[in-house]
């Protein structure tokens, strides 16, 4: 844990709407949030609460309609300190979105030559080093459909930490796996939580969040209910419609 008092993310009463065919959904009610530097935050909660968009809100791929996101002392105004805080903010989703004409190695140094304007010796050895933490470095030349879920996953992991995030987001990096590889992402999380990496993770793995976790926030229907440490979140929530959720989970 680092001592600064200011939190690296500090989200206000945000507001976020959707319209759709039905209606305007109201994903994001007024959500405030700080997240210290070194500090792991897991959000729970049941489909459509809101988890995601918070996520996509903080790395700006959805912008808000009412409240302010901070990052690292950068509000999340104008556009000039979008790629700004892009930079800062490595993003993980559930499904990998690697280049499959590319090998994982190619996958890992684009981002590196394109956002960080690395040399290209530097890139690629940046990339093996990588691909050594994530477990998989002798899969430095295989492609995208040559390797397993789990194998994918973690070259998007290996990828967004190739651009030296301070801040890693991961949006259920787990749940289009297959049971036997969630372990395999789920460990190299836990490793970059133990080097004090700050990550926001929306994720069902309770073992991750008690392993990993500072602290377990629940969410449903655009508001945080609680948050507590996950130890006292999942065992004893004090809330209803916690107790109801994690009833069908835990």
């Amino acid at each position: 844990m680092s001592h600064h008092s200011e939190p690296i993310i500090k989200i206000e009463n945000a507001h976020k709407r959707f319209h759709t065919l039905r209606g305007t959904v109201h994903a994001l009610n007024g959500v405030s949030l700080n997240v210290k530097s070194g500090e792991v935050v897991v959000i729970v909660g049941p489909s459509g609460s809101g988890k995601s968009t918070l996520l996509r809100c903080i790395n700006r791929l959805e912008t808000l309609d009412g409240g302010s996101i901070t990052v690292d002392g950068i509000p999340l105004k104008g556009a000039r300190n979008i790629n700004k805080v892009r930079a800062e903010v490595g993003m993980v989703f559930q499904q990998f979105n690697l280049f499959p004409d590319r090998t994982a190695l190619g996958n890992i140094v684009l981002a590196q030559r394109v956002v960080r304007r690395r040399k290209k010796a530097e890139a690629i050895a940046k990339a093996h080093d990588l691909l050594a933490k994530v477990g998989i470095p002798e899969k430095a030349d295989s492609y995208p459909a040559q390797l397993s879920g789990g194998q994918q996953q973690r070259v998007a992991i290996a990828r967004a930490l190739a651009m030296d995030p301070k801040i890693m987001l991961f949006d259920e990096p787990t749940s289009a796996l297959d049971p036997e590889m969630i372990k395999e992402v789920l460990d190299v999380m836990l490793a970059l939580a133990k080097e004090g990496m700050t990550m926001v993770v929306v994720s069902h793995e309770m073992g991750f969040a008690r392993a990993a976790a500072d602290r377990a926030v629940f969410m449903d229907e655009g508001v945080i209910i609680e948050e507590d440490t996950p130890d006292v979140l999942f065992s004893n929530p004090s809330h209803d419609r916690t107790k109801l959720f994690l009833s069908k989970i835990l």
